[in-house]
């Protein structure tokens, strides 16, 4: 009777036992799942931010090929204005002096870019087709300002012209110049070099005639009279 009393006691300590083993266990699985989720996260995170990364720096990349190779496309061109864009990016690696190194794909999908196109339809940016959420939306570089406050990677718009960079328009001549006669001397400005300044408000009128002394109490010359008669004052 106590053996029996023994066992029963026994076998009630071992299930106890038991159930207490079997709750650590599952608490350590919880523990260990919690765990891996955040390592998971904490791994994405890491992994974004190395894409969003390579994404500015490939963005940057495109935009000064794109620039180099309209500059490339204009050279020579007399009269033209606007800007020359590629139809593909293999165009911008092509010989002799490439504007790109390679045609790369979007860092953040792995594929092609979304192609922003100027109204012939030839590549004037490039833009992820990702919609998430960036991590860096403040601080960009002088070439990126553009994109402060964006909230979405596809809003992240590499271009030429860079909206960051204002453009300055050329200057011109207020004043056109006077056109002049090869050879011909340019006159001095009336009062210089013995030319008479012209008669203005208090002026005596012209100057005095040729052949007199400009003074006033001095008689005039005679003019002696052709038939022998008085001279002519």
């Amino acid at each position: 009777m106590f053996r029996s009393k023994r066992n029963v006691r026994g076998s009630t300590l071992c299930q106890e036992e038991r159930g207490v083993t079997y709750l650590l266990v599952m608490l350590a699985v919880v523990l260990m799942g919690i765990s891996a989720s955040v390592a998971a996260k904490q791994w994405k995170a890491v992994v974004q931010r190395e894409r969003e990364a390579e994404l500015l720096a490939r963005g940057i990349e495109i935009q000064a090929a794109l620039a180099t190779y309209s500059a490339q496309q204009k050279k020579g061109r007399v009269g033209f204005s606007g800007e020359i864009y590629p139809l593909t990016l293999e165009e911008l690696t092509k010989q002799p002096k490439p504007a790109l190194r390679k045609a790369y794909k979007d860092p953040i999908t792995g594929e092609d870019w979304e192609y922003v196109r100027d109204p012939t339809g030839r590549i004037q940016g490039v833009r992820s087709k990702s919609k998430a959420e960036p991590f860096k939306q403040r601080d960009f570089p002088p070439v990126l300002r553009h994109l402060e406050g964006l909230t979405s990677y596809y809003l992240w718009v590499f271009q030429y012209p860079n909206p960051s960079i204002p453009q300055t328009p050329t200057s011109q001549p207020t004043t056109p110049a006077q056109p002049t006669t090869p050879g011909q001397p340019i006159p001095p400005p009336p009062g210089i070099l013995g030319f008479p300044p012209p008669p203005g408000p208090g002026s005596h009128g012209p100057p005095f005639p040729f052949g007199t002394t400009g003074n006033p109490t001095s008689p005039p010359p005679q003019i002696p009279s052709s038939s022998g008669g008085s001279p002519i004052p």
